[in-house]
């Protein structure tokens, strides 16, 4: 996955919700409802349902940033372990990888998520030597906005990630 003319991010977000897990499953496997309660997610269209259980599925996302601009990119769902596990590939505007890891730890929901992409866009491309610093910043901010917006859906408290030791 690593290319020099194409800047990697390996991001990381965890979300803590005091939601039933298989309540935060159905509301993240069901991404084309994401706009209805995700700040940023423009619009998201299914382009193929995948089998019976969704694998192979393929929808292209829209995000409106916090910062002046959108991205859109194709993902392909590539693994699914229901209530564990949700995995796709993404295409387009950043290429790469994103996996949904949920679980459940003292009565609480926790769902991590992994994004290791590229972006392809060569003005990004261009300015990430900079830049990078603050797209890593507005990738945050967005996913901020994604545990408010899926807690205040579910009718549930969004918990801060536990204290990490010095």
């Amino acid at each position: 996955m690593r290319n020099t003319r194409h800047p990697a991010y390996d991001l990381t977000t965890l979300w803590r919700l005091d939601a039933p897990i298989d309540a935060v499953w159905d509301a993240i496997y069901h991404a084309e409802a994401w706009p209805l309660w995700w700040k940023g997610v423009e619009r998201v269209d299914t382009l193929d349902h995948g089998n019976a259980d969704g694998l192979g599925a393929r929808q292209r996302y829209t995000w409106k940033s916090v910062l002046p601009y959108r991205l859109s990119f194709v993902g392909r769902v590539t693994r699914i372990e229901p209530l564990r596990l949700l995995e796709g590939q993404v295409e387009g505007e950043l290429e790469g990888v994103g996996r949904w890891h949920f679980g459940q730890d003292g009565g609480l929901t926790t769902v991590r998520y992994d994004w290791q992409v590229r972006t392809t866009l060569p003005w990004m491309n261009l300015i990430a030597p900079l830049a990078k610093p603050v797209f890593r910043w507005n990738h945050h901010a967005i996913m901020r906005a994604g545990g408010i917006g899926l807690a205040r859906h579910l009718g549930a408290r969004l918990k801060p990630p536990p204290r990490r030791s010095p």
